[in-house]
């Protein structure tokens, strides 16, 4: 159903999209496995020091005998950093960012050598009214993954918002001179690199903490990420394994027309040319053109309403699971993670991670007891960018 918000002002069309609701849309897969280098690579990015996953001989002497992902790096064995199947059918004059991600974890870790396969559904959208765009599309969409066992390793709702990009960049909300980039001091830098120093060293050695002893209210060793820079967007993005050139393929059944391959409504320079990157492999990679762009071009994310650089959702999300995962050690495990979106990060700012324990759940869904951990990410300013939760389970 196409929606009109308003009698007048701007209004989203909706029709185009309304034909996926339900429907499996997605069929791109990666070429070959993972392997340790994908695993390091990300938690480089992710700026996520834990030794077992990029230090072989710590890894090698770790109840795990050797590299294994961090539950965060599932996202980057899919293509579509996880918004894909949220993010079908045109809608002209648009552009899309991050709302939020929940994902199910079903006990399987990943390890260099899995090849994970995907289904994805769109299941479908709300439309509310934003303070940032005016009529906004708030779609769902629904990821399973498995590894190459037919196990399943983990289910992901990607929540995406869609938005007019004129209709945002009139309004303002993030415009640049709003927001410049904050430059800081030799003194605050060194502060910084204290703070996460400092988180470093909290559980290097992967000690969990047991469910028994646990108590609500205690909180997570508090972590910084930052400051931002358009350096540290591209190696986020080129984290994501679907934006090393010639990683994946469209695989989609015969007869099938996979929507990603489609024309989203977005801006000619921010437009994936699926048929030049088989020459120029640039025109596809996520960091050069594409959707993706104006991550770290100033005048593409003006534009679209952004203001200027700024940062991923699928790493926020991974910078809310890894906080969790390095408290909780290595007899940790997170079977559930939800989070919410409020703001970027953007050029120039820090992200602190504060996490609190707020329940604790004896006789839990996933058959083990576990703890609830909240964690909320804010800026230098003190601004909300992040709410988020896991249900934890520890050993006893």
């Amino acid at each position: 159903m196409a929606q009109a918000e308003r009698s007048e002002g701007p209004v989203l069309d909706t029709s185009d999209v309304d034909r996926w609701i339900g429907k499996r849309v997605v069929f791109a897969e990666f070429w070959d496995p993972c392997s340790a280098t994908d695993i390091r690579r990300w938690v480089q990015a992710m700026d996520y020091p834990n030794p077992i996953h990029w230090d072989e001989e710590f890894a090698r002497a770790s109840k795990f005998g050797g590299i294994v992902a961090p539950q965060s790096f599932t996202v980057a064995m899919d293509y579509g950093h996880g918004c894909h199947p949220s993010c079908v059918g045109k809608i002209p004059g648009s552009h899309l960012i991050f709302a939020g991600e929940e994902w199910w974890f079903y006990g399987s870790l990943i390890r260099p050598g899995d090849k994970l396969t995907q289904e994805r559904y769109f299941v479908g959208y709300k439309i509310r009214e934003t303070e940032f765009a005016g009529p906004t599309m708030f779609a769902d969409g629904d990821t399973y993954h498995y590894n190459q066992h037919g196990a399943l390793v983990a289910k992901e709702r990607a929540t995406s918002i869609r938005y007019l990009r004129e209709e945002a960049a009139r309004r303002g909300v993030y415009r640049r001179d709003r927001r410049t980039p904050k430059t800081w001091t030799a003194e605050e830098l060194a502060e910084i690199a204290r703070a996460r120093h400092q988180w470093i060293l909290s559980n290097r050695e992967g000690v969990s903490p047991r469910f028994s002893q646990v108590q609500v209210g205690d909180r997570l060793p508090r972590r910084v990420l930052g400051p931002h820079t358009k350096v540290t967007f591209a190696l986020e993005c080129r984290a994501h394994r679907q934006n090393v050139w010639g990683t994946w393929r469209w695989n989609p059944p015969p007869g099938v027309v996979d929507p990603a391959t489609e024309d989203a409504g977005f801006a000619p320079d921010m437009t994936y040319d699926f048929a030049a990157r088989k020459i120029d492999p640039r025109l596809g990679d996520g960091l050069f053109h594409g959707p993706s762009s104006g991550h770290i071009d100033e005048q593409k994310a003006e534009k679209v309403g952004m203001g200027g650089a700024y940062g991923y959702g699928s790493s926020m999300n991974a910078w809310h699971l890894d906080t969790i995962a390095y408290w909780a050690g290595h007899d940790g495990y997170i079977w559930h993670s939800k989070t919410q979106f409020r703001s970027p990060a953007f050029e120039g700012d820090v992200t602190w991670v504060d996490g609190e324990v707020v329940e604790k759940i004896p006789d839990s869904p996933w058959g083990v007891p576990v703890v609830r951990v909240e964690t909320r990410m804010t800026n230098q300013n003190g601004e909300l960018i992040l709410k988020g939760s896991a249900e934890v389970q520890l050993p006893p």
